[in-house]
């Protein structure tokens, strides 16, 4: 069992954070993430896909409904032109596994059609929401599963950058959409990834209700740790968190492709009502 503190300073970076609570391995791997960008040229175990696909399985659904499907890559052509697709991310062609979480409507209105019954309600917009936290929370248990195994992971948001192109590289049918992909591999130790630290817990923690007022002094001390971090890291990011975040939505343009997803949704046979 590890000592809680060294990481909760890491992941909050903040010295003066402490909280007394439980503490195990599996709180220790969890506040332990960082997103890996560089990987070893390392073949991963045998039955490694599998038993993340167990663990993504095992993840709440809503009403066992299971609107979500993955599509593992390993061909090297096939990761560089997804890796093309999402702005030439190198570690994407890097990584022994890409994975492709799908949000699917597509499975529930072929079993529907073959025992001819109405699914009317798939072209509801409550449909597409429940497909993508579905591969979200899906996502996420595989992430837990293999940073367990001693892998890192990365997710790839930018799969919804042209969302018909990946589409058709992945084959899809329509009623299905790729909500991220996810890299997994061995961090290549000769680029080590840090502990990013996070908002404070008085700017996302709302004991009640919500107050958006409260949070200016968590925020004006975050904007802080993330400038010391940036430098610590050597990373080229101009300005604090605050002139970083808004700067990524300052405009349509500024979604790198994404303003248009809705016409792409509907591209992909989504209707969206």
């Amino acid at each position: 069992m590890t000592d809680s503190t060294p990481i909760l300073h890491q992941r909050y970076g903040d010295r003066s954070f402490s909280a007394n609570f439980p503490w195990n391995d599996c709180l220790t791997s969890l506040l332990s993430h960082r997103s890996i960008r560089a990987y070893q040229d390392r073949a991963l175990p045998k039955g490694t896909l599998e038993v993340m696909i167990a663990a993504a399985q095992s993840a709440a659904t809503s009403s066992n409904l299971q609107t979500w499907s993955v599509v593992a890559i390993e061909q090297a052509e096939r990761k560089q032109r997804l890796s093309e697709l999402a702005g030439n991310q190198a570690h994407i062609r890097q990584c022994p596994l890409f994975l492709v979480w799908l949000a699917d409507l597509a499975r529930l209105g072929h079993i529907a059609e073959q025992r001819q019954l109405p699914h009317a309600g798939l072209d509801y917009l409550e449909m597409f929401v429940m497909a993508i936290i579905d591969a979200a929370l899906a996502a996420q248990n595989a992430v837990v599963a293999a940073e367990s195994l001693g892998l890192g992971t990365v997710y790839i948001g930018a799969m919804r950058n042209q969302p018909e192109e990946v589409a058709a590289v992945l084959n899809l049918p329509p009623h299905l959409f790729a909500v991220f992909g996810l890299c997994v591999g061995y961090a290549d130790p000769v680029q080590p990834a840090s502990i990013k630290p996070r908002l404070p817990q008085a700017a996302i923690l709302h004991r009640e209700t919500y107050c958006l007022e409260s949070q200016t002094e968590s925020i004006d001390r975050y904007n802080q740790v993330m400038q010391d971090f940036y430098q610590a890291q050597q990373m080229n990011v101009s300005g604090d968190w605050t002139e970083h975040s808004v700067k990524r939505v300052a405009s349509g343009a500024a979604l790198t492709g994404r303003d248009r997803l809705k016409v792409a949704l509907q591209n992909l046979g989504f209707q969206l009502q």
